[in-house]
């Protein structure tokens, strides 16, 4: 936790002077005379997504309100330990309905060496909040607790709406798509890295969560008529200056929009990657689906350059988990209609 608070402090003292620092850098070039933007990058943060309403049109934190931030995490970090204190000498299991916990704050990515002294990643609608939604669409969340009504498709992440057979669960729990895994790119719990492979005429994104490769082609190609649908769409990239920049539509709409509203169905994404230091790649992305929003919504989520590789991701809770959620919900018919408690 000490590491996450200096690191913090570190991106303040950063801030000031990147602008400069950034602007004469000069981006490494491939073997195909293109910005070399190779390597495993990781996204975590503890900059929120979207801006709490006190800042209003503030886009960055000022000194003071890092030391606030610092100060307020330490307090929050403080209960949490001493509530896991009290679990691990006096463990209780849940009220009946509840389930437990699934992780603690061990298991969190949280913080990173870039830009963190944004109020929030939402750049545009330019208060860093989500633009009102299109009238009707509805909110889609699911989480750890108990399950939620609800129609298949299951377009959440986690959760579910029952357990008559694995449609009835969220994608994530399917090992079809990863809670972070986008596109577009969001920080979430732990496994923020993805993979940039480059060639000539191809631009590859790995991610490590539920180990999908978007692979990107930088040539001229004929686009999928609208009936043809992918989980993450259909892409082309292009070069702007030493900006790599993807755009893909053709979702299959059996996900949520972003942050939850709506469908992807209609969505237009536009990512853009840009080396601005050795160890930082400025990931931006532009959201553009009219049935789901009013508005486009932008963010900037700066990645830090990892000094290792991405090994195979193996997702348990598709390959094992499901087989048990659905087995134990068998046995909870069969014992209720048996008369045992």
């Amino acid at each position: 936790m000490k590491l996450r608070f200096l690191i913090l402090l570190y991106a303040v003292a950063v801030a000031c002077g990147t602008a400069t620092a950034q602007s004469d850098y000069q981006v490494p070039r491939t073997e195909y005379d293109q910005p070399d933007l190779q390597g495993v990058w990781n996204f975590s943060s503890s900059t929120p997504m979207q801006r709490p309403e006190r800042f209003g049109e503030q886009e960055f934190l000022t000194p003071e309100q890092v030391q606030e931030q610092i100060e307020r995490q330490a307090r929050m970090t403080a209960l949490a330990d001493a509530r896991e204190a009290e679990l691990v000498v006096d463990p209780e299991p849940p009220p009946s309905g509840q389930t437990p916990r699934g992780y603690n704050t061990f298991w969190i990515e949280m913080g990173t060496l870039g830009d963190n002294v944004r109020t929030s990643h939402i750049v545009y609608p330019l208060n860093g909040r989500l633009p009102e939604a299109v009238e009707g669409n509805p909110v889609i969340a699911g989480g750890l607790g108990p399950d939620i009504t609800g129609e298949r498709p299951v377009r959440f992440i986690v959760g579910g709406i029952g357990k008559d057979g694995p449609e009835d669960r969220g994608t994530s729990e399917r090992c079809l798509v990863g809670f972070n895994a986008g596109p577009p790119f969001q920080p979430s719990l732990y496994n923020n890295n993805m993979q940039i492979i480059q060639h000539r005429d191809t631009f590859v994104i790995m991610t490590e969560m539920v180990h999908d490769a978007r692979i990107v082609p930088l040539v001229e190609k004929a686009e999928l008529s609208d009936d043809i649908r992918l989980w993450s769409g259909d892409s082309i990239g292009y070069w702007e200056g030493d900006t790599m920049v993807v755009q893909t539509k053709n979702f299959n709409g059996m996900q949520a929009s972003f942050q939850s509203r709506g469908n992807n169905h209609d969505m237009m994404l536009t990512e853009k990657f840009t080396r601005v230091s050795y160890d930082v790649v400025n990931y931006e992305f532009t959201v553009e689906d009219p049935s789901t929003y009013t508005e486009r919504i932008s963010a900037i989520v700066p990645m830090s350059k990892v000094a290792g590789q991405i090994y195979e991701y193996a997702c348990h809770e598709g390959n094992y988990g499901m087989i048990n959620t659905l087995r134990g919900a068998r046995m909870e018919e069969r014992r209720e209609a048996e008369g045992i408690n």
